[in-house]
């Protein structure tokens, strides 16, 4: 079962585009056709344009994304079928369980493979005898507690960061403001019930490794 991501929003945003985004959201079943694909392409990219990393630099990363996971899927099912893959400025987060430590290194090949905009391939995949998580709806569980904690910090621009959690694991990557905003998300994940660990992956804003599009 492929991990479901959770959907980014920002808190810093005013009271009134909030409201508007609620409503969006609360009419989005009864939106069909031609106006519910033009205000899904709007919001998707009113969101991409809040992003530190910008509109040009999302829809980057969304095509490399898509490029990774249409190699998978014609060369290797099984991980296609295993795999999450997370992509933050051209920085690749491959995440999930598989069964062999050969699964895992093809994961990377078959990554850097698809792309050639790709800065960099971070394999963050598992190596269990069983090749399944343990418990998926605890792991969907904690990243839902951690979104709905740092959406509810006006100190934490939360649409910044990407969220994965396998097996109790939660993965970070994305861009912090400063330090002090990065230890207020760490802190938050490992206070949730069932977190065995956080890896962060997380650059700062300012960190002159960035290589934006």
């Amino acid at each position: 079962m492929r991990p479901i991501r959770s959907a980014h929003r920002s808190c810093s945003r005013p009271a009134t585009q909030i409201f508007a985004l609620v409503l969006l959201l609360a009419a989005a079943p009864v939106l069909s056709g031609c106006w519910g694909v033009a205000i899904g392409a709007g919001a998707a990219a009113g969101i991409a344009a809040a992003e530190e990393r910008g509109a040009k630099n999302a829809a980057n990363d969304k095509g490399i994304q898509l490029l990774i996971n249409d190699k998978l899927l014609k060369e290797n099912q099984y991980l296609w079928r295993k795999l999450s893959v997370t992509v933050y400025e051209g920085r690749v987060l491959l995440t999930g369980v598989v069964g062999t430590e050969f699964s895992r290194d093809e994961a990377t090949r078959l990554a850097w493979a698809a792309s050639d905009r790709i800065q960099e391939v971070i394999n963050e995949v598992q190596v269990t005898a069983s090749g399944d998580v343990l418990d998926y709806a605890n792991d969907t569980w904690i990243s839902s507690q951690l979104r709905f904690k740092i959406a509810g910090d006006r100190d934490i621009v939360d649409i910044n960061y990407s969220i994965e959690t396998v097996n109790g694991v939660v993965y970070l990557i994305g861009l912090a403001q400063d330090e002090e905003e990065l230890t207020r998300v760490t802190d938050y994940a490992r206070t949730i019930s069932g977190v065995r660990r956080v890896v962060s992956h997380v650059w700062l804003k300012t960190d002159p490794r960035r290589r934006p599009v």
